[in-house]
């Protein structure tokens, strides 16, 4: 099994790249290094240029992979929901209880994050963080109909769509599943900004996390509902 993750490659929508990254050396440095930097400095002090400089490269060797830097935001965060996809899939493929099932995967979108070996190049940790920080920046955009309708926000409603199935199969009688799963997303998102940067205005911190309060808010959901 180990060696069969250490062969996967994950897969994100051909629009949001010139040329794929994953297929050269300096393509995965440019994701690596992009990664590094915008944690650092945050999207909107993020260039090309800059990016060019920390890998010793001209800044037009990126412009030959992605065509702005809105595209890669949109790479990096389809990357990452992609990445919690896979995990999901791993680790509740032989869970049979729906249940237990679901509340794997509230765990698994909702935890802190830890560095995976299978992907040397993408550092998971401060991936999350982006996502966290700058995820709403590839949608909250004049252009997010047309972006939506070009398939770049698949993996992420994909994956939406899975967490709702896992809820219904818990109780088929919801009325609110998807939202429910958006909220799942979203609001741990949320709960770990304001953790990090208002912790006065949240319950989670060091020993409350988002897990436990999603876990909690959608077990009772389901079980008061008719």
């Amino acid at each position: 099994m180990h060696e069969l993750l250490r062969n996967l490659q994950i897969k994100v929508n051909e629009k949001t790249y010139i040329k794929d990254p994953e297929s050269s050396n300096l393509g995965k440095r440019i994701i690596e290094n992009s990664i590094t930097l915008i944690n650092d400095i945050g999207f909107e002090a993020f260039t090309f240029k800059k990016l060019g400089a920390l890998i010793n490269s001209n800044e037009s060797s990126v412009y030959r992979y992605f065509e702005n830097k809105h595209k890669l935001l949109l790479y990096l965060t389809a990357w990452y929901w992609a990445w919690i996809e896979y995990h999901i899939v791993i680790k509740t493929f032989s869970i049979s209880d729906p249940k237990k099932k679901l509340e794997e995967i509230i765990l698994l979108t909702t935890r802190a994050i830890e560095s995976d070996s299978n992907f040397s190049h993408i550092d998971e940790v401060k991936l999350n963080k982006i996502v966290i920080n700058e995820y709403s920046k590839s949608f909250l955009t004049k252009e997010v109909d047309s972006d939506n309708k070009e398939g770049y926000f698949f993996i992420y409603k994909r994956l939406i769509t899975r967490i709702k199935e896992a809820i219904t199969a818990v109780n088929p009688n919801y009325k609110y599943p998807t939202t429910l799963a958006s909220t799942i997303i979203e609001g741990s998102l949320h709960q770990h900004f304001l953790k990090e940067h208002f912790p006065t205005i949240t319950d989670c911190n060091k020993t409350i996390t988002p897990t436990d309060f999603y876990t909690n808010l959608v077990f009772t959901s389901l079980k008061t509902t008719d």
